[in-house]
């Protein structure tokens, strides 16, 4: 029996080799990786094995010597051992052959008894009889016809193709998703009561170590200033102040932190070109008005120019227009960018040229085109805040508008809130210079400057114990443990001390 290696760049390539040299029927004796790269097979044909497994048929044929029967029971015994995963891989990659149906072949119950390594094998003959051995060889016992081979059809006897290609992982089932729901509503409430629980420790401990620091907290909160920012203020205040000290450090320090314009930097004053941009129902129409009026009182009629994109509200053309013919200034309408730029250029020798815009709710879609119109390096922009907004509506406000390089804001309808330390809070955090504040319909009565000293103040006196929403006592260690919002803004604590 010839025992014959084949190498080959991968496993397929050679047992192509084995197959093209010995047959389809050849035995895969071994088949591993060798060091340098690549695989080698030791393969031995089908003739060989032959010889060994008709030794009880008593032909003529001659018979191999003692040394190749047991080198060549020894392979095939090894090749037997193999695990069943090996021989599995050796057939998947052999070459199929038209005549050969490599699904019916089973090697281990071809092989001789001499093989079968499940029998108790017997203790090793002495060197005497092993003559004896070879020429009388064991007798075989008897076996039952094997079953008809079945007809297999051609697309049966296609071997399949591996495919080592990434799957996608399914996704999972509705049954799944729900669990993993469940689970993060779990977690969250769990986390929802550990928040609260180490709020209210916190509270407990501030109380206990720094009361007067818990009175100026619990008035910054009632004031409509958020958690994270009262937070921040109470942990930079310094020790030891009473709480009069402590409120006077606290304004002081908002004070600081509100930009507003230089003394004669207002954009009355400068002039240039500004677009008021805002929600729905800010004021932004009314507010072009009484900055106009103002521009006139100061610089006359013919320094002072009125733009409107508003082509969505019935009659907002209109409304303009009759505060321009009141004032005696021009009003125009603008539709697009380029339309934009040739007015401007007609305009350039006005001392103050305002633009109103069309309102949209923050959310809109929309807001992009509206505000790449505005993308000229010499127009500049003021975002109108609403007081009576809630604080949480106008951080968004601020957040979506943010991209379009706020010149400033503007604050409206003061005259309608109960508490506007919201509105302050916003922009404190978002470091929207103040320019402007309105309490009123009265054109140009109602328009003031910023003075934020006044409008901290008055926050902080605008608080009402009667207030429905105004926490008690023993409920701000709940409210503050269900605010996870973190700060995204460090406060200049440059003020003086109160």
């Amino acid at each position: 029996m010839v025992v014959k290696k084949f190498y080959g760049a991968t496993t397929r390539d050679a047992l192509r080799q084995v197959r093209d040299e010995l047959g389809p029927d050849a035995l895969i004796l071994s088949n591993r990786q060798v060091a340098g790269g690549g695989f080698e097979i030791m393969a031995v044909a089908e003739a060989d094995v032959a010889i060994l497994t008709n030794i009880q048929s008593g032909s003529s044929a001659p018979k191999p010597t003692a040394r190749a029967t047991q080198n060549g029971a020894r392979l095939v015994q090894s090749a037997q051992s193999q695990p069943p995963a090996a021989r599995a891989l050796a057939r998947s990659y052999a070459i199929p052959d038209e005549d050969h149906d490599p699904t019916l072949d089973d090697l281990p119950t071809e092989m001789p008894p001499v093989i079968r390594s499940n029998r108790q094998a017997p203790p090793p003959a002495p060197p005497k009889e092993q003559a004896r051995y070879e020429a009388e060889p064991e007798p075989q016992p008897v076996r039952s016809a094997p079953p008809p081979r079945r007809a297999v059809t051609p697309a049966a006897r296609t071997m399949p193709i591996l495919d080592f290609e990434e799957r996608t992982p399914p996704a999972p089932s509705l049954q799944e998703q729900e669990v993993a729901q469940d689970i993060a509503r779990e977690i969250r409430l769990l986390r929802g009561l550990l928040e609260s629980q180490m709020a209210g420790m916190a509270w407990n401990e501030l109380a206990k170590h720094a009361p007067e620091k818990l009175e100026i907290l619990r008035q910054l909160l009632g004031a409509g200033f958020c958690p994270a920012l009262s937070r921040q203020l109470i942990d930079k205040m310094p020790a030891g102040l009473s709480i009069e000290q402590g409120i006077g450090w606290v304004k002081a320090a908002l004070k600081h932190n509100l930009p507003t314009p230089v003394p004669g930097e207002d954009i009355i004053t400068r002039g240039g070109v500004y677009a008021l941009i805002g929600p729905t129902g800010v004021g932004k129409t009314t507010t072009v008005a009484k900055i106009a009026a103002r521009a006139v009182q100061a610089h006359g009629p013919q320094s002072v120019a009125l733009l409107t994109t508003d082509s969505y509200r019935i009659g907002a053309h209109d409304q303009l227009r009759i505060y321009g013919r009141i004032l005696g200034v021009p009003v125009h309408d603008v539709k697009d960018e380029t339309d934009l730029e040739l007015t401007l250029s007609d305009l350039s020798d006005r001392h103050l040229v305002l633009i109103d815009t069309v309102g949209m709710g923050q959310r809109d879609q929309r807001i992009g085109e509206q505000l790449a119109l505005f993308n000229l390096e010499n127009i500049g922009t003021l975002l109108l805040l609403s007081a009576n907004a809630q604080a949480s509506t106008l951080d968004d406000v601020a957040r979506r508008y943010r991209n379009s390089h706020l010149t400033g804001c503007i604050l409206t309808k003061l005259d309608e809130t109960m508490a506007f330390g919201g509105c302050l809070d916003v922009a404190i955090r978002h470091r929207l210079p103040l320019h402007f504040v309105t309490n009123g319909q009265r054109v140009p009565e109602d328009l003031h400057g910023a003075n934020t000293g006044y409008l901290i103040d008055r926050a902080f006196r605008t608080q009402q114990d009667s207030n429905a929403f105004q926490l008690k006592k023993d409920e701000y260690p709940i409210f503050m443990g269900a605010q996870d919002m973190p700060l995204d803004f460090d406060l200049n604590l440059g003020a003086p001390r109160g």
